[in-house]
């Protein structure tokens, strides 16, 4: 028989066995004498039970923590594979399905979504909501809840998932279910994500420069210099807080925080837009036999004249910025196109630091082929333009709902068919000595108007004739370039136009000058000098070959779209505006 182990635990004696023990007599005791005395025997059992008890408590208090440390190595996390940052080895097989795509045929089902994180908070400590945002305002609300037996998700999991920084990147796998009622706070209300696993591609800051809820706000401060500590950015840890509590940043704020800036619905709808008027106008053209083509930035003169051009050294030469495709739209006519445009940078040194104006602008702009009459033209670009108003109904409606809740604004009011507003310039500035303010009682017919005298105008029409765009056409000689056309009936005038929206320029335009002769007079004329670099270039093109009568016009996109929203600055069509006081981003 083995020998017992040395370290086993002896056994425990019941206490009766160990009174009994102790009462035995000893045998082959000296002379036989008597047992122990009763008193002996009840002390020996009261002792016996006394370290009975002991020993069960030792025991009871053993077995307790044995249990302690069993529970303890049990706490392994059984979800771990299903969460935390993304590895490349890392795989999600589910279906990819765009939030604005779900519908009741993905209920049930499991997908994948990637998407930035919007909001994120913790109910509990078995479960989370967060919501998740794709691009513009689709946002749909995610549910992550603990599993009873840890997995798919653990109450690890949940808790990671609940302190993810807002506007972290993430890949997240969930079943498609119906909420008990509608999520107000997401664009897809109707439907919500139960998360069964969670990766971050890209984590946020811990505090945001300018978090989405302010830059979701209209700004209302353009004054365009660094704001620096003067704005208090609004960060991070403000759950449940109103948009109407939190203040609105200024322009400066907004372009010192580009991502945040453009993540912000309310601009990529205006994004949206903005694009949707360049397909408008080359669709529009297109439809009419127009060409396009491109024209350069960098010139070797000035191509408007005066001042406002940005010059630079180019190798040994001097270069300038193109303030308009002007030459090149007429060189392309020249050059045997009958109908051409083009869509590209324009630049203006003006040192106009207001909402209306940038030194850099995207110019859309047409030529054409002029045949009996230089209205031709003009009838051309007002169809293109009443195309891109109607079909910004149609196509971004949308969008422009939500850029009213942000920048509240009146419909844009469009003549009806065959009642398009024309007015000659003397026509309009009549109708403001007649019923405008006191001010523009006393306007005249050879000077160009001023900004406040196009508003005051644009409110006279919109009140008169019910619309917001109209035609002034004949403006005076002197507020015209040297390449405009005299009208030959009335040389104080030209055969020349501009359009307007809410009572603010967006176009400009007229025919030109094909003639070499009568154009080299228009420009002594002007007090320049027809030899000089780049302008006799310029008129060198009309000598070269027969040239036809043509004209166009340039429109500002920037200005189309800021004005067709009524936006409180032009700055904010713009993806990337510049002003005299700003060259980033």
């Amino acid at each position: 028989m083995a020998d017992a182990p040395t370290d086993a635990a002896p056994p425990v004696e019941k206490p009766e066995a160990a009174a009994a023990a102790a009462a035995a007599p000893v045998e082959g005791g000296e002379g036989g004498e008597a047992g122990p005395s009763k008193k002996a025997l009840k002390k020996a059992e009261a002792k016996a039970k006394k370290e009975a008890e002991k020993a069960r408590r030792a025991a009871e208090h053993q077995a307790k923590q044995a249990a302690a440390k069993a529970a303890a190595g049990n706490t392994e996390d059984l979800a771990k594979a299903n969460y935390g940052d993304i590895h490349h080895t890392t795989k999600v097989d589910a279906e990819r399905v765009a939030l604005k795509d779900i519908n009741d045929d993905h209920v049930g089902k499991t997908i994948k979504v990637r998407a930035w994180i919007q909001n994120a908070r913790m109910q509990g400590a078995k479960m989370a909501f967060v919501e998740l945002r794709e691009e513009r305002n689709w946002a749909i609300q995610g549910v992550v809840a603990a599993s009873p037996e840890g997995t798919p998700v653990s109450k690890q999991m949940v808790k990671w998932i609940g302190g993810q920084r807002l506007e972290s990147y993430v890949l997240v796998e969930a079943s498609v279910q119906k909420p008990l009622e509608p999520v107000k706070s997401v664009r897809v209300s109707d439907y919500e994500l139960h998360i069964t696993k969670f990766y971050c591609i890209a984590a946020g800051p811990e505090v945001l420069g300018m978090g989405l809820v302010v830059a979701s706000k209209a700004v209302t401060n353009f004054d365009d210099e660094d704001a620096g500590d003067a704005v208090k950015e609004v960060t991070e840890g403000v759950d449940n807080l109103s948009v109407d509590t939190v203040p609105a940043a200024s322009m400066a704020t907004h372009l010192n925080n580009p991502v945040m800036h453009k993540r912000a619905p309310v601009q990529q709808a205006i994004a949206d837009v903005r694009m949707t008027v360049r397909k408008l106008f080359s669709e529009y053209l297109e439809s009419k036999n127009f060409v396009q083509f491109e024209a350069p930035c960098l010139i070797n003169a000035a191509s408007e004249g005066g001042s406002n051009v940005f010059g630079m050294p180019y190798f040994d030469k001097q270069a300038y910025l193109a303030q308009s495709p002007q030459f090149y739209k007429q060189i392309e006519i020249a050059g045997g196109r009958k109908r051409v445009f083009c869509i590209g940078p324009v630049f203006r040194a003006e040192n106009s630091n207001t909402p209306r104006h940038m030194t850099e602008f995207t110019g859309l702009d047409l030529e054409m082929e002029i045949e009996e009459d230089y209205h031709e033209v003009m009838h051309m670009l007002e169809g293109v333009l009443l195309y891109i108003f109607r079909g910004l109904e149609e196509r971004c409606a949308d969008q422009i709902a939500l850029i009213r809740t942000i920048y509240p604004s009146e419909k844009f009011l469009l003549p009806e068919d065959g009642k398009e507003v024309r007015l000659t310039f003397a026509e309009g500035q009549a109708l403001l000595r007649a019923e405008g303010p006191e001010e523009y009682r006393n306007v005249s017919d050879e000077e160009d108007m001023s900004t406040p005298q196009e508003k005051a105008l644009g409110a006279l029409i919109r009140e008169k004739y019910q619309t917001d765009f109209y035609v002034l056409d004949k403006f005076p000689e002197s507020a015209r370039p040297f390449y405009a056309m005299e009208d030959p009936e009335n040389p104080k005038v030209t055969n020349a136009y501009d359009f307007f929206m809410r009572g603010q320029e967006i176009l400009s335009g007229g025919q030109r000058i094909h003639v070499p002769s009568e154009l080299e007079a228009r420009i002594r004329k002007k007090d320049v000098d027809p030899a000089s670099p780049g302008i006799k270039e310029y008129v060198d093109i009309f000598r070269s070959a027969g040239v036809p009568p043509h004209g166009g016009g340039g429109i500002g996109l920037d200005r189309v779209v800021a004005w067709y929203l009524n936006l409180p600055s032009v700055h904010l069509a713009s993806y990337y505006p510049r002003t005299p006081k700003r060259l980033l981003p």
